[in-house]
Protein backbone atom coordinates (compact mmCIF):
# COMPACT_ATOMS: atom_id res chain seq x y z
CA UNK A 1 0.00 0.00 0.00
CA UNK A 2 0.84 3.80 -0.47
CA UNK A 3 0.36 6.80 0.78
CA UNK A 4 0.43 10.35 -1.00
CA UNK A 5 0.94 13.40 1.22
CA UNK A 6 0.57 17.20 -0.21
CA UNK A 7 1.45 20.22 1.00
CA UNK A 8 1.95 23.90 0.03
CA UNK A 9 -1.13 24.74 -0.59
CA UNK A 10 -2.52 28.31 0.37
CA UNK A 11 -3.83 31.60 -0.47
CA UNK A 12 -1.83 33.68 -3.16
CA UNK A 13 -2.81 36.64 -5.63
CA UNK A 14 -3.19 36.39 -9.07
CA UNK A 15 0.02 36.32 -10.72
CA UNK A 16 2.03 34.52 -8.41
CA UNK A 17 3.63 31.60 -7.66
CA UNK A 18 3.03 28.30 -5.94
CA UNK A 19 4.79 25.21 -4.80
CA UNK A 20 3.08 21.99 -4.22
CA UNK A 21 4.90 18.98 -2.88
CA UNK A 22 3.92 15.07 -2.72
CA UNK A 23 5.60 12.74 -0.86
CA UNK A 24 4.79 9.15 -0.91
CA UNK A 25 5.46 6.46 1.62
CA UNK A 26 4.91 2.54 1.92
CA UNK A 27 5.70 0.77 -1.34
CA UNK A 28 6.25 3.34 -3.70
CA UNK A 29 9.47 2.12 -5.19
CA UNK A 30 7.30 0.54 -8.05
CA UNK A 31 5.26 3.76 -9.39
CA UNK A 32 5.58 4.93 -12.39
CA UNK A 33 3.83 7.80 -12.57
CA UNK A 34 2.77 10.57 -9.84
CA UNK A 35 1.03 13.81 -10.70
CA UNK A 36 -1.61 15.83 -9.87
CA UNK A 37 -5.67 16.27 -10.36
CA UNK A 38 -7.57 19.29 -9.47
CA UNK A 39 -11.10 20.28 -8.48
CA UNK A 40 -12.66 23.50 -8.56
CA UNK A 41 -15.13 24.44 -6.99
CA UNK A 42 -18.35 23.26 -8.54
CA UNK A 43 -16.88 21.37 -10.94
CA UNK A 44 -15.77 17.97 -11.62
CA UNK A 45 -11.98 17.01 -10.88
CA UNK A 46 -9.78 16.78 -14.27
CA UNK A 47 -6.40 16.15 -14.91
CA UNK A 48 -3.18 18.48 -14.38
CA UNK A 49 0.01 16.90 -14.73
CA UNK A 50 2.11 13.78 -14.52
CA UNK A 51 5.45 12.50 -14.84
CA UNK A 52 7.11 9.37 -15.89
CA UNK A 53 10.11 7.58 -13.54
CA UNK A 54 12.10 8.67 -16.12
CA UNK A 55 10.81 12.34 -15.83
CA UNK A 56 9.33 13.01 -18.79
CA UNK A 57 6.21 15.48 -18.19
CA UNK A 58 2.77 15.94 -19.42
CA UNK A 59 0.53 18.78 -19.60
CA UNK A 60 -3.20 20.12 -19.41
CA UNK A 61 -3.12 22.64 -22.02
CA UNK A 62 -4.44 25.18 -19.63
CA UNK A 63 -1.41 25.06 -17.40
CA UNK A 64 1.05 24.30 -20.06
CA UNK A 65 4.20 27.13 -19.92
CA UNK A 66 3.03 27.74 -16.34
CA UNK A 67 3.32 24.91 -14.35
CA UNK A 68 6.30 22.44 -14.18
CA UNK A 69 5.91 18.89 -12.48
CA UNK A 70 8.95 17.35 -11.52
CA UNK A 71 10.32 14.27 -9.40
CA UNK A 72 12.44 13.12 -6.99
CA UNK A 73 12.70 9.23 -7.27
CA UNK A 74 15.23 9.35 -4.03
CA UNK A 75 12.45 10.97 -1.99
CA UNK A 76 9.15 9.27 -3.28
CA UNK A 77 8.48 13.23 -3.78
CA UNK A 78 6.67 14.78 -7.11
CA UNK A 79 6.52 18.86 -7.12
CA UNK A 80 3.94 21.01 -9.08
CA UNK A 81 5.88 24.59 -9.28
CA UNK A 82 3.01 26.78 -10.27
CA UNK A 83 3.83 29.95 -11.75
CA UNK A 84 1.58 33.21 -13.51
CA UNK A 85 -1.38 31.50 -10.79
CA UNK A 86 -4.82 32.80 -12.22
CA UNK A 87 -8.15 32.59 -9.74
CA UNK A 88 -9.20 29.82 -11.93
CA UNK A 89 -6.62 27.90 -11.05
CA UNK A 90 -8.48 27.89 -7.52
CA UNK A 91 -9.05 24.33 -6.80
CA UNK A 92 -8.64 21.35 -4.46
CA UNK A 93 -5.19 19.67 -5.82
CA UNK A 94 -4.58 15.95 -5.52
CA UNK A 95 -1.68 13.86 -5.76
CA UNK A 96 -1.85 10.56 -7.30
CA UNK A 97 0.66 7.78 -8.10
CA UNK A 98 -0.05 4.93 -10.61
CA UNK A 99 1.96 1.81 -11.05
CA UNK A 100 1.01 1.47 -14.56
CA UNK A 101 2.97 2.40 -17.84
CA UNK A 102 2.69 6.03 -18.19
CA UNK A 103 0.35 7.55 -20.72
CA UNK A 104 0.46 10.79 -22.09
CA UNK A 105 -2.97 12.16 -21.03
CA UNK A 106 -5.31 10.87 -18.30
CA UNK A 107 -9.45 11.29 -18.88
CA UNK A 108 -10.71 13.13 -15.54
CA UNK A 109 -12.38 9.83 -14.47
CA UNK A 110 -9.34 7.29 -15.09
CA UNK A 111 -8.75 4.90 -11.72
CA UNK A 112 -5.33 5.94 -10.62
CA UNK A 113 -4.02 3.67 -8.04
CA UNK A 114 -3.82 5.89 -5.26
CA UNK A 115 -4.89 9.52 -4.13
CA UNK A 116 -3.74 11.52 -1.62
CA UNK A 117 -6.17 13.65 0.28
CA UNK A 118 -5.74 17.13 -1.62
CA UNK A 119 -4.47 20.34 -1.17
CA UNK A 120 -6.32 23.69 -1.63
CA UNK A 121 -4.93 26.07 -3.72
CA UNK A 122 -7.17 29.50 -3.50
CA UNK A 123 -5.77 32.26 -5.97
CA UNK A 124 -7.37 35.76 -5.59
CA UNK A 125 -8.36 38.13 -8.49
Amino acid sequence: QVQLVESGGGVVQAGGTLRLSCAASGNAFDLNVMGWYRQPPGKQRDWVAHITRGGVGYYTSSVKGRFTISRDNAKNTVYLEMNSLKPEDTAVYYCVADLSAAKTYYSATYAMDYWGKGTLVNVSS
